[in-house]
């Protein structure tokens, strides 16, 4: 019988509830023996439904840390509020996992790194969005060269939510941290660090506002650029990705399913939960080595943000490297704090590392 991974959940918001919670309770290997909640008894039908499940809830963030029997911590807390509880966690000598956006700075994600490191920890931003179907599906693109070298791609996030009311808060709030951080470590994720990225960040809705609700960023390496953008006014779908290669063009509508299916009370132990519809099976058009054009269709993978956890449970129990590299961590939020440094547009460029 494997080892069990003993771990908490901090935060009952919609994150932990929608995002963490349904994958993990379908994991045997991991056990899940506390929740903080600040508020407790705030959704009793809900928190009653865990507790039949052998959790326990607390008020009380020192109970938590001071349980030996507890290994990994998840903060599911508002992004303000992120390098508090992970610092508290690491120093309490638990593995860390945190809700994006992992910090507020680089030298905030630094000091939590060296942290882990001296105590023989892991600390690691959740990067779910790398178990998306589509996602999956453009790593089995590029993965199998169909369309040769990669030439372009433009990765979109977008809804149609008018909303023109002031927002004010800071930049963790907005759009580019919140949104951004998923599609940019995409990106990083399969082609590494860029060499300079340009930046069109703005309060779109509201020029008056003090959060962005609206990105255009440009991530550019050696005869390589990707796009990743974010708009909450656009009405007509746009593709999700279009890859442009040597060889031909990839493109592929429709976010991943699982949210909707959450949404819908469908969790990931249902046999059909997270699938795709076959209408939005992303189009390949690419050049085979007779010279002849194929236009075909790609069924897209099932996605599972649950396979973050099996990543955690190969590292913590294992001792596999982690899933997020801090390289990756660190390139991402260099990204994302060089944009909002500066009014845009502007122009970053990355020292080489």
């Amino acid at each position: 019988m494997s080892e069990k991974l003993t771990m908490a959940v901090i935060g009952f918001g919609k994150s932990a509830t929608r995002y963490h919670l349904p994958y993990i309770m379908q994991r045997k290997n991991i056990q899940v023996k506390w929740i903080y909640a600040h508020h407790l008894n705030k959704r009793p039908e809900t928190q009653k439904a865990y507790e039949q499940h052998g959790i326990t809830f607390t008020d009380q963030i020192d109970t938590i840390l001071t349980d030996p029997a507890v290994q990994l911590l998840t903060i599911c807390l508002p992004p303000s509020l992120h390098f508090e509880f992970a610092k508290r966690g690491l120093t309490a000598g638990k593995n860390v996992l945190v809700e994006k956006p992992f910090t507020e700075t680089v030298t905030e994600a630094k000091t939590l790194f060296e942290l882990a490191a001296t105590k023989h920890l892991l600390v690691m931003p959740y990067q779910n969005r790398r178990f998306d179907g589509e996602f999956l599906a453009l790593k089995q693109v590029l993965q199998t060269g169909y369309l040769g070298e990669p030439l372009e791609l433009e990765s979109h996030f977008d809804h149609y939510r008018p909303d023109p009311q002031i927002k004010h808060g800071a930049a963790i709030d907005g759009t580019f941290y919140g949104l951004g951080s998923h599609l940019i470590d995409q990106v990083v994720a399969l082609f590494g660090r860029p060499q300079q990225v340009s930046y069109d960040i703005r309060a779109q809705q509201n020029p008056v506002s003090t959060v962005d609700d609206y990105y255009d960023v440009d991530l550019f390496y050696d005869n390589f650029k990707a796009i990743v953008k974010s708009s909450f006014l656009v009405a007509q779908p746009y593709p999700r990705f279009i890859l442009h290669g040597t060889q031909g063009s990839f493109v592929k509508y429709g976010i991943d399913q699982q949210e909707n299916d959450l949404k819908a009370g469908i969790t990931p132990a249902a046999t059909d939960f997270g699938l795709d519809s076959p209408k939005f099976y992303g189009e390949l058009t690419y050049q085979n080595a007779n010279g002849d054009w194929i236009n075909k269709q790609l069924r897209t993978p099932r996605g599972d943000y649950g396979r973050v956890y099996d990543g955690l449970y190969a590292s913590i129990i294992q001792g596999k490297a982690p899933l997020v590299t801090r390289e990756q961590a660190l390139t991402d939020l260099e990204i994302l704090t060089a944009g909002i440094k500066q009014a845009s547009p502007s122009i970053y460029r990355l020292a080489t590392q």
